[in-house]
């Protein structure tokens, strides 16, 4: 049997009341969330000016990436689809809500209220069939749909995924791009089997510019000692606008009567009432 949980069950039955505790109580476990949290803050890069941020933690679990969340002075929400899991979370007195949902049904929170968003290694259970009604192309979709629409603009996402191949994580990405999110991979130590860690990192637009949405150029992941490469930003060219023109314009109408009087054709003449627009009713 293979050694990946998403491949063995459910999220909500394999991390059932006794998996959940061992989960919690292991000294390792505890230590490499602290550690991936950090990192996922450290490529969140969020203002250090002091203001604690609303952040949002996706497969949250037993709260353990929030406490580091709590220990950076943020105010955070967490969502799980495991019971168990928020039951533990519950009884160690996390400091952030935690709530029961399935991501890949949406997230359920108010447009731009949420000023960045972290997961770990949860996202890739999107990509498996767990329910004859589960179509993992329609919970991406759904997921990162209401991801775009509760973050605020110019707020990020973080998610520290484990894909189990190349197509799983391209197949992510496009349907991160396809919602209207922007942004590309961070791998930490990318020449190691055992460390290295894969991020994807995605910008819901630059704040402050009208009509625009295009990712911002992450300089917070270093590439010190070689440790860390950043796969280029993948800028998303803008959609094509769907514009009610109210008419063309007179110099529009005029040139091309103009070419049209030069192939030979019978044009009416140019007079004051060129270009107007009519009324919608006489």
């Amino acid at each position: 049997m293979s050694s990946r949980p998403e491949l063995q069950a459910p999220p909500e039955i394999f991390y059932d009341d006794d998996e959940a505790r061992k989960y919690t109580s292991s000294s390792r476990i505890i230590k490499i969330q602290s550690e991936l949290t950090e990192r996922a803050l450290e490529i969140l890069a969020l203002p250090k000016d002091g203001v604690p941020r609303l952040l949002l933690d996706i497969g949250c679990g037993s709260g353990l990436s929030g406490e580091t969340l709590t220990d950076n002075g943020h105010q955070w929400i967490g969502l799980d689809i495991s019971d168990s899991m928020l039951n533990v979370a519950l009884e160690r007195e996390v400091e952030g809500d935690v709530l029961l949902a399935d991501m890949g049904e949406g997230l359920g929170f108010r447009s731009g209220v949420i000023d960045g968003a972290i997961s770990i290694s949860a996202i890739q259970w999107l990509c498996n069939a767990d329910k004859s009604s589960h179509e993992p192309t329609l919970r991406l979709k759904a997921f990162f749909g209401s991801l775009y629409r509760c973050l605020a603009r110019g707020a990020k996402a973080v998610f520290q995924v484990y894909p189990e191949n190349m197509n799983q994580l391209v197949l992510i990405l496009i349907y991160a791009r396809n919602a209207g999110l922007t942004g590309g991979l961070v791998i930490d130590f990318p020449h190691s089997a055992k460390k290295k860690k894969v991020y994807i990192v995605l910008s819901c637009g630059r704040p402050g510019k009208d009509g625009e949405s295009c990712s911002e150029d992450d300089d917070s992941s270093g590439d010190e000692e070689n440790q860390t490469v950043c796969v280029s930003d993948r800028h998303r060219p803008l959609k094509k606008q769907r514009i009610m023109k109210k008419g063309k314009d007179r110099k529009w109408i005029l040139k091309k009567k103009e070419q049209s009087r030069r192939r030979g054709n019978v044009v009416p003449a140019d007079t004051k009432y060129t270009a107007r627009k009519r009324k919608a009713r006489f």
